[in-house]
């Protein structure tokens, strides 16, 4: 009885692990915009899969029946592409989006439902489908390391760039960690003594299209760059950095790094002037 127990519980846990997250978006007819309740509840969406180590993303637009096919085809990709710039904007990787397609019309009898104009309000959609990652990488404890600080304290030259390492930010937003702002209030400590040193925040999103900034989720303004920038900048003025010696850009998506998206969302210093000590 017991090791059928346990394999019961292995089932539960194998179907539970890979458990799809579903989410459909409803449009109004002929529009490929979302709708503004539909462009928040897809924002509730994302914060929800915002922790998740996601394989992949699918995204398929459809239409009611109306219209011709080659109209339905073109609207419903509309539809899936306005998806997934919600999603890039909001700082979710476009590497996991597999399959952005649009399927063109459904047929109003698929659904069970008698009043045909909700049959068609709910054929005007898009079906996004969100596979976690299974099994689930286990999480790595990474030790803090006080780079960012030797560098700071060492031997600076104009045109040095340093990456504020083990600054963290949520995902779509421009305010740090609870643990982040401990490593910060060191590089704050170092930097109130280096009077003589000037410099540039500069702020950086991942996953968006081109070069484009993404959206911060609380203003809802397409500059996210620059308000990571800003907030650091804030925050040091706060504890004691004269703001004279600083100054904040916003570089969006200019000079992305390459590797693992989390590492793009970064604030980095660019040292502009040195003054000698008198």
């Amino acid at each position: 009885m017991k090791p059928l127990i346990i394999f019961l519980c292995l089932c539960f846990q194998l179907s539970f692990s890979q458990k799809e997250l579903k989410h459909e978006v409803y449009f109004e007819t002929d529009q490929h915009d979302i709708p503004e309740t539909e462009h928040s509840r897809l924002l509730l969406f994302l914060s929800k899969i915002e922790d998740i180590d996601i394989e992949k993303v699918t995204i398929y637009g459809f239409t009611d029946d109306r219209g011709s096919d080659n109209y339905n085809l073109v609207l419903s990709q509309n539809r899936a592409d306005a998806i997934k710039e919600v999603f890039s904007n909001n700082e979710f990787d476009e590497s996991k989006m597999t399959n952005v397609d649009g399927k063109g019309k459904i047929l109003v009898n698929i659904i069970k439902e008698n009043d045909l104009n909700k049959i068609r309000g709910l054929n005007r959609k898009v079906e996004i489908v969100v596979t976690p990652v299974f099994p689930p990488k286990p999480k790595e404890e990474k030790p803090i390391v006080d780079k960012t600080e030797d560098l700071l304290k060492g031997d600076l030259k104009e045109g040095d760039k340093i990456l504020l390492d083990n600054l963290l930010f949520r995902t779509g937003y421009s305010y740090l960690t609870k643990e982040s702002k401990v490593v910060l209030d060191r590089i704050a400590e170092i930097l109130v003594e280096r009077t003589n040193v000037y410099f540039t925040i500069e702020g950086h999103v991942c996953c968006t299209q081109g070069e484009r900034d993404a959206i911060d989720r609380k203003t809802k303004k397409r500059n996210l760059s620059v308000a990571r920038a800003k907030y650091i900048y804030d925050y040091l003025v706060d504890k004691g950095v004269k703001h004279y010696r600083m100054k904040f850009a916003g570089m969006r998506r200019k000079q992305p790094l390459g590797g693992e998206p989390q590492l793009d969302r970064r604030v980095e210093i660019l040292v502009t002037r040195i003054y000698e000590k008198k």
